[in-house]
């Protein structure tokens, strides 16, 4: 995959921590600022980026909004994760002393990993679309009063002082990112590598279908790491699952368990089999 001439989409600009996370783990693409998820997921769709790198969850603020239900209608499929250790800068104009600030903007992820320094500067905080967008937007309306809370990086692209650093709640702040591609059936990984199988489905309309549903991963001895529920098209009587298990669907044990899940279920989707990102065994 590694292609000096390819580029990686991720939602944000320049300096966003997804911009960081392309930059670490994919050091030879070009990454590429996409306004939003839609537009970064149709980036690859259309073959003018060959990945997207997508965060979909925190270890502090939970996950990321939207980006469960959007995976299954992006036509993409995941293909690896990536853990980066996210910190949050506290930023200001060049000048500009703690002191003078009274507001703080920055993207709703980052704002509650950040509640404490908030709280314990007393300063008044705004919702805004991204982190990296904060500092821009600082950089372009100078004003004292105000501050952002982004990325080192950020702070160099766009001209900050960083006031305090370091300003995320918990030292072990995390954020972990999806990889996904266009190709309809990317290769499998090796064998011998431990793999994730990410996959949506809905229950039946039956007593106790969820329950049912959920049996065969116990009884077959899979682990399942994950299982989120979310409303489809906003009508509560149709909620999905998106979940994540250990192993490969040809495994045994987790071919029999999807082979039961079928049974119970009217929808079931695999979005993506791909290696253990070797940060899951980090204690």
């Amino acid at each position: 995959m590694m292609n000096a001439a390819a580029k990686i989409a991720f939602q944000g600009e320049l300096g966003a921590n997804s911009h960081e996370a392309c930059s670490l783990h994919f050091a030879d693409y070009e990454p590429v600022p996409c306004a939003t998820f839609d537009e970064a997921f149709e980036a690859v769709r259309e073959g003018r980026c060959a990945l997207a790198m997508i965060p979909v969850e925190n270890s502090v603020a939970g996950r990321v909004a939207d980006v469960h239900h959007l995976l299954p209608s992006s036509g993409l499929k995941i293909v690896g994760e990536r853990f980066m250790p996210v910190h949050h800068q506290l930023m200001a104009n060049k000048g500009v002393a703690l002191d003078q600030v009274r507001e703080v903007s920055s993207h709703v992820m980052a704002l509650a990993q950040c509640r404490k320094i908030i709280k314990a500067q007393g300063l008044t905080a705004h919702i805004v679309g991204d982190t990296a967008g904060a500092a821009r937007f600082l950089a372009a309306h100078p004003d004292p009063s105000q501050a952002a809370i982004a990325s080192r990086l950020a702070a160099r692209l766009y001209g900050l002082d960083i006031l305090l650093e370091d300003v995320e709640d918990a030292h072990n702040n995390t954020t972990r990112f999806i990889v996904m591609t266009a190709e309809a059936n990317p290769p499998r990984p090796p064998q011998g590598v431990g793999c994730v199988t990410s996959f949506v489905f809905r229950v039946r309309n039956l007593p106790a279908a969820l329950y049912k549903a959920l049996g065969g991963f116990a009884t077959n001895g899979v682990n399942m790491s994950k299982l989120e529920s979310y409303m489809e098209n906003g009508v509560f009587a149709a909620t999905m699952f998106y979940a994540e298990v250990d192993g490969r669907p040809e495994d045994p044990g987790l071919a029999l368990a999807f082979e039961e899940l079928g049974f119970f279920t009217d929808r079931f989707e695999i979005l993506g089999v791909y290696p253990a990102d070797p940060f899951r065994t980090q204690v």
